[in-house]
């Protein structure tokens, strides 16, 4: 079973894969500014910093087989310093929650640059987007970037999922979701069996 770090313990994102993972028998640090608000777990150990703070993170990620990032992008962890980051600690993987704004709908046309994109999430979906434009410059790091399809909410593990690339996936009624418990699968998927090396993918049903 592998050690796990995840950025944004806290988080809905984060404390869902981490649920998933230690499910899984996986150790898991959680890392968070303020880890009261995490939920004390079997196999699951806490430690409170600021992820923007490279002097205080790269002491608690050393000895694991990789770090998940699932801070937002504006305001949290760049790529950089994620990279960094993980580099000085000697951690082999880096995984990131992304975000859908820069799935295609269109060839050459991102979700995030559409007229019905709504105005209150831009400048995350811009700061994801470029997040995983830096990631694709980096060619020594193993990194995935995990992008959810659009709606992406807590919801129910049903255990099926369906994968994609670029492209924002739906189902058959047009409608772009997945769970966040179904998206914490893919994600502990992806650490038990790489498939997608220095790659994004997508995530929905």
């Amino acid at each position: 079973m592998s050690n796990i770090a995840i950025l944004g313990i806290t988080g809905r994102a984060g404390s869902r894969i981490a649920t998933e993972l230690l499910q899984r028998d996986h150790t898991v640090t959680g890392i968070a500014r303020n880890t009261a608000k995490a939920e004390a777990k079997a196999g699951l150990s806490l430690q409170q910093a600021d992820a923007t703070q490279l002097d205080a993170l790269v002491p608690l990620l050393r000895g694991h087989d990789a770090v998940i990032s699932s801070t937002h992008f504006a305001g949290g962890i760049d790529a950089a310093s994620a990279i960094a980051a993980a580099k000085k600690a000697g951690v082999p993987r880096l995984l990131v929650v992304g975000g859908a704004g820069s799935l295609e709908v269109a060839p050459g046309k991102a979700l995030v640059d559409t007229p019905e994109f709504p105005a209150i999430y831009k400048t995350e979906a811009l700061a994801g987007r470029a997040f995983l434009e830096a990631l694709r410059a980096e060619k020594e790091l193993d990194w995935t970037f995990i992008s959810p399809s659009a709606f992406f909410e807590p919801g129910e593990r049903t255990g099926s999922y369906r994968l994609g690339v670029n492209q924002l996936l739906a189902d058959a009624n047009g409608k772009s979701w997945i769970s966040m418990e179904d998206y914490a699968i893919a994600m502990a998927d992806e650490i038990e069996n790489p498939e997608h090396p220095h790659q994004r993918f997508t995530v929905g049903y």
